[in-house]
C-alpha cells in the first residue's frame, strides 16, 4: 500500500497549485502597505473630526471607514467561499488571468470614476466608535494576510466576475480588497482636506 498512497499523494500535490512566494509577498506587502494607510488616516481624529460631513450627500470619515472595514470582511468571504466554488480554470486561462494583477491594484484606487457601493456595503453605525471599528478592522486584515501567507488553497484556478474588473480569481479578490481601501483612504483624505474640516 505505501507505493499506491505515495504516488497518490504525490499526484494530489501536483494537481493542487497554491500561491508562488512571490504572490504571497506581493499581496502581503500591499495588504500590510493599505493597513498603514488606513490606520494612520483615521488615527487621533476627534468626535467632530470622525462625524464632520463634507455635504449632506457626502460620507463622513466615520461612514468611510465602516464601508472599508466591512468591505475587507466581504471581499474576503467572497474570494475564498464564493469564488473558490466556481468551476476550475483551464491551464490557458488561469495564465491570461494572472495577467490581470497590475489592473486590480492600479485601477480600482482610481478614484476619477465614482461607483455607488452596493446596500450591503453601506455605513450603517455597525460600531459605536473609532476604537471599536479599528479593533474590528485590525483583526479581520490581520486574519486576511495570515491567510495569504499560509494558505494551500488553488486561489489562481477559481474566478467570479467584478462588475468593474469583469473575470477575477480568488488571489485577485484579495489585491481588489487591498486596493479598494487604498481607494476609501483617498476619500478619506478628501474629507479632511475640506476647508470646513473641524480643527
Amino acid at each position: 500500500m505505501r507505493p499506491l498512497v505515495f504516488w497518490t499523494l504525490a499526484a494530489a500535490t501536483l494537481a493542487a497549485q497554491p500561491l508562488s512566494q512571490g504572490e504571497r509577498d506581493r499581496a502581503m506587502s500591499h495588504m500590510h502597505a493599505t493597513r498603514k494607510q488606513f490606520l494612520d488616516a483615521i488615527e487621533g481624529l476627534s468626535v467632530a473630526q470622525w462625524t464632520f460631513k463634507p455635504a449632506p450627500d457626502r460620507w463622513s470619515v466615520a461612514e468611510v471607514a465602516e464601508h472599508i472595514a466591512i468591505s475587507e470582511e466581504t471581499i474576503s468571504q467572497l474570494a475564498v467561499q464564493k469564488a473558490m466554488q466556481s468551476p476550475l480554470l483551464t491551464a490557458e486561462q488561469k495564465e491570461e488571468q494572472k495577467k490581470k494583477d497590475d489592473s486590480v491594484i492600479k485601477m480600482i484606487p482610481d478614484r476619477s470614476q465614482r461607483f455607488q457601493a452596493p446596500e450591503f456595503l453601506r455605513p450603517t453605525n455597525r460600531w459605536p466608535n473609532r476604537e471599536a471599528l479599528t479593533a474590528a478592522f485590525k483583526a479581520t486584515r490581520g486574519k486576511n494576510i495570515a491567510y495569504i501567507e499560509k494558505t494551500t488553497d488553488e486561489l489562481r484556478s477559481h474566478a467570479v466576475p467584478h462588475p468593474v474588473m469583469g473575470p477575477t480569481d480568488a488571489y485577485q479578490w484579495f489585491l481588489l480588497m487591498s486596493a479598494h481601501a487604498e481607494r476609501h483612504v483617498a476619500q478619506i483624505q478628501e474629507v479632511k482636506a475640506d476647508p470646513k474640516f473641524p480643527k
